[in-house]
């Protein structure tokens, strides 16, 4: 996807707050370009920023599908006070609505998380049952390491929503080829069911897709790559 078919997300941080944009001052995933997409926390104002797909059957889509994307939290002024996210099914184009979302959450080593909140909240470090989050990895990702990450949404014609989480192994498989999905450990499927049990309300079956940065503090920093978005037909 070309730069035109992402638009910023409402109500996000100010550039005087936090700077973002593409740049090759960094080192790519494997296999990647020689351009990635970035965020630098200015100062400590609580925020999020986030991009959304604005392709034609993409702003909103009608059903699931799929996002796939490389993810880093970088060194910067400390381990926590950040999260670095993609999302999937937002309600609305602001990073005050609430979506599914799956990335690296806020913890020292972090984790991979899947949530169903806001984009202004984060990935916050919570065990699986409380602040929205539905799962979390059993294995921690250092600080400066890249994950190719899969997030699959899929809308059930009886109103249930199934979520889906795999990892491909970058060192195995770089970016160039075909990656090998595999399942993730303590992230097994989630059906969001349309009785609103499971995730304690109802699941969200459309929306926007896209990928976001939330932040606390002053110096945090992320980097996002080879962003490849998918809708359910």
């Amino acid at each position: 996807m070309a730069e035109a078919d992402w638009t910023e997300l409402d109500d996000a941080l100010s550039s005087g707050s936090l700077s973002r944009g593409v740049t090759g001052g960094f080192v790519p995933p494997d296999g990647g370009g020689s351009f990635v997409y970035g965020w630098n926390s200015l100062d400590s104002t609580d925020g999020a920023h986030g991009l959304y797909v604005n392709l034609t059957d993409f702003a909103p889509m009608a059903l699931g599908g799929s996002i796939r994307g490389c993810l880093k939290r970088a060194p910067g002024g400390g381990p926590l006070g950040f999260s670095a996210f993609f999302f999937f099914c937002l309600q609305g184009t602001s990073v005050e609505d609430e979506g599914y979302l799956l990335g690296l959450n806020d913890a020292n080593p972090c984790r991979i998380e899947l949530r169903k909140g806001s984009i202004a909240f984060g990935l916050p470090d919570v065990a699986p049952g409380g602040s929205g989050v539905l799962r979390r990895s059993s294995g921690s990702v250092a600080i400066d390491d890249w994950v190719h990450l899969r997030l699959d949404v899929i809308s059930e014609e009886n109103g249930d929503v199934r979520l889906q989480v795999f990892q491909n192994d970058l060192d195995a498989h770089p970016l160039g080829g075909a990656p090998t999905w595999e399942a993730i450990d303590g992230m097994a499927e989630f059906v969001d069911d349309a009785l609103g049990v499971n995730s304690g309300s109802s699941p969200f079956t459309s929306g926007y897709a896209g990928f976001a940065f939330q932040t606390s503090e002053v110096t945090r920093r992320a980097q996002v790559d080879h962003v490849d978005v998918r809708r359910q037909t």
